[in-house]
């Protein structure tokens, strides 16, 4: 029943993924740089050092505010999670507002007012403006820091801690980012359980008022407003806020690594390898080379029509897709080339990467590359232009970034002059490939060995390892010993009797099963009937409506779905009776035991089902806790991991009630809501 459970929801992830696909056959044509006029700002200075600018539209009534702080970074060392916390305590209340009042005040203005650790959002109808304002000056300026708020919140942000522990994407980045900058570094720290539970309400209070000052500050409005009014309410509310002088503050120097080098963390749980080639730049929107770097990014991984997805994903199947992205800052950035990989080519996708990265080194790119990415990016800037929020950021940049007046009035001027020449010779600069961190994230023993072995251009290339924590270790050991006497049908017995007993689970003619989960906001609907005489079928269901439905009767089956119906092949059909069954390790012939890994931090015996399925049976309990299926589908190569847990006993024998699948990108946490045995299953349901 799990495995069929398997299929059915691979299927409709492969149909909803390949729905939400666009055409690229058909590439956009480079034309003149359109004419960009943004209005120049009116701009006033507070004699507390916050610079106000405002930007008159009145085409539509609405008014836009953002207020930030350009501080330099600072490290929190101990106290990482500080700013977040404190953060996230803005805007829940004033001290001369309770929290539910404030609140509920926005909602009923139809306004949205949004705070962090370094300043505020707000959107407003421009008739409330005057009031939103001052609401937003009320809580950034005036917050009400609560012991109650303090607890809610940290625990709030331990939760999120904890949840993320086994998110393998989540952590490489952490992990990648720790490594190019430092642990030391603003850019390299990262929260921790322990750093967290450390800090107190005067911790939060003592950073508010360190940081949180007006001197480096900006207040951009945009919208339905005039100038004289803004000023009028912006002396109004943000007068009293004081300067304060900020910490000493020292940034560590951040240098790459002498030769590449392979970075890499094991995670037991990944099903596929985290690959991220890093290394670390210094680039400013001011430089001269910056939209070269911006159309060499472009053209290296900027979408799906760059070079790093159609080779990693359309020529190669590696992934899902891959990317790059090549960072801005006055302080210091990153150029990342990204992308999740199955396992078995995990040291095929460096190779990849580092062919793409010499590639657009030491070779001119195309003519039609050039056009298209210029093309490309004049219609996404011009699409930008649309949002207050994109005006607000460009005002600000031009501020705090030291540029140009007319820096995005003259853009697309700039993107267009771009040679092939400029290019190369700025991937040649930021594209460290002879000086770059090959991050890579994922399951030992599965990825070391190959990892170890990888050279390139005739050179090894060296395997560096690290813990979760970012911190060096030597090489784990990730081949447990089995038992000597210990088989795959051991393993199944130690299963069966672990869930009722071979006598109990025999008894077993058919199981239904309903579920129920949310993908994309969208309620999903789960049944699945099988039978112990291979049959079974399978219902996907949204809004009370079934999209999708499998049907298997022992000898041939079909999926039906969106108003197709469509035949099983000769390899649907051979998985369909491997998976054809309430407990499928009953009529396992091939099963081999391979050996011990960690699943959800605990041991787990792994045994190969058929070349495409592979089941994790907890070595304490004797529970299956995870099944890993490796599915085509076209070019795609995708892999597939299902987790067990919330076992519960129905009619004398245990079933998982909770059932969690990721594909790619893409992760279904279902709930059983009801199984029945031996009940509610007839012929009639597999014709």
């Amino acid at each position: 029943m799990k495995n069929k459970f398997l299929a059915i929801a691979i299927l409709f992830l492969t149909a909803t993924a390949m729905q939400a696909q666009i055409d690229r056959s058909t590439q956009p044509e480079a034309g003149p740089a359109p004419e960009i006029n943004l209005d120049k700002p009116d701009s006033f200075t507070l004699k507390n050092g916050l610079k106000v600018m405002v930007v008159e539209n009145h085409k539509l009534p609405r008014v836009s505010m953002v207020l930030t702080m350009d501080n330099p970074p600072h490290a929190e060392g101990e106290k990482t999670g500080i700013a977040q916390l404190m953060g996230s305590m803005l805007g829940e209340g004033t001290k001369d507002i309770p929290k539910d009042k404030y609140n509920e005040e926005i909602d009923y203005l139809g306004a949205r007012v949004n705070m962090h650790a370094s300043g505020a959002t707000a959107n407003t109808l421009s008739k409330y403006f005057p009031r939103v304002m001052e609401l937003m000056a009320k809580g950034a300026l005036n917050p009400n820091f609560t012991q109650e708020e303090f607890q809610k919140k940290k625990e709030r942000i331990l939760e999120g801690i904890k949840a993320s522990e086994k998110d393998v994407a989540q952590n490489a980045r952490r992990i990648s980012q720790a490594l190019s900058y430092g642990k030391d570094h603003p850019y390299g720290e990262f929260m921790t359980t322990e750093s967290v539970e450390n800090l107190t309400l005067e911790d939060v209070k003592n950073y508010y008022q360190s940081y949180y000052v007006p001197q480096n500050a900006y207040l951009v409005v945009i919208g339905d407003v005039k100038t004289k009014e803004v000023k009028k309410l912006a002396k109004k509310h943000f007068s009293d806020w004081k300067q304060k002088q900020l910490p000493a503050n020292n940034l560590p120097k951040v240098n790459n690594v002498a030769q590449t080098q392979v970075n890499f963390v094991d995670f037991p749980n990944a099903v596929q390898s985290e690959v991220q080639v890093t290394n670390t730049i210094q680039l400013k929107k001011s430089d001269p080379d910056y939209f070269a770097v911006l159309l060499a990014n472009k053209i290296l991984g900027g979408g799906g029509e760059a070079r790093l997805f159609l080779n990693l994903r359309e020529d190669k199947g590696y992934t899902y897709g891959a990317y790059s992205s090549t960072g801005d800052d006055k302080y210091a950035a990153r150029f990342v080339a990204s992308a999740s990989v199955r396992n078995a080519v995990t040291d095929s996708a460096v190779v990849a990467f580092l062919d793409e990265l010499h590639r657009i080194r030491n070779e001119k790119v195309s003519a039609e590359e050039l056009a298209n990415a210029k093309a490309k990016y004049t219609g996404d800037f011009v699409l930008a232009l649309e949002r207050p929020s994109t005006i607000a950021q460009y005002a600000l940049n031009i501020e705090t970034d030291n540029l140009p007046e007319d820096f995005y009035q003259t853009y697309l001027k700039k993107i267009n002059a771009v040679t092939a020449e400029e290019i190369q010779a700025a991937a040649k600069k930021y594209y460290l490939a002879d000086n770059a961190r090959i991050v890579v994230v994922g399951k030992g023993s599965e990825v070391a060995e190959k990892l170890e072995t990888l050279t390139y251009n005739g050179k090894q290339i060296p395997v560096k390892y690290f813990d979760k924590n970012a911190d060096p270790i030597e090489k784990p050991n990730y081949n447990k010993k089995v038992a000597a006497d210990m088989t795959a049908e051991k393993v199944f017995n130690k299963y069966i009797a672990a869930i009722g007993g071979e006598e109990a689970v025999k008894d077993v003619e058919s199981v239904y099963m309903t579920a129920q989960a949310e993908m994309q906001g969208q309620k999903l609907d789960l049944s699945s009937k099988v039978t112990a005489s291979g049959k079974s079928l399978t219902e996907i269901g949204m809004g009370g409506n079934v999209i999708q439905k499998q049907v298997f009767n022992g000898t041939e089956g079909f999926v039906v779905a969106r108003g197709q119906k469509v035949p099983f092949t000769e390899e649907q059909i051979a998985a369909a009776k491997a998976d054809s069954h309430p407990f499928p390790e009953l009529k396992a012939e091939n099963a081999t035991l391979d050996g011990i890994e960690t699943v959800n931090e605990q041991e787990a015996y792994v045994v190969k089902m058929d070349e495409a399925t592979t089941n994790y049976y907890n070595t304490e309990t004797g529970l299956k806790v995870q099944s890993v299926k490796t599915v085509k589908q076209g070019p795609q190569t995708m892999t597939v991991p299902t987790t067990y847990s919330n076992y519960q006993e129905v009619e004398g024998v245990k079933f998982p009630f909770e059932i969690s699948q990721k594909m790619g990108p893409m992760s279904i946490d279902f709930e059983v809501s009801e199984i029945q045995v031996n009940n509610n299953v007839s012929e009639a349901d597999f014709q």
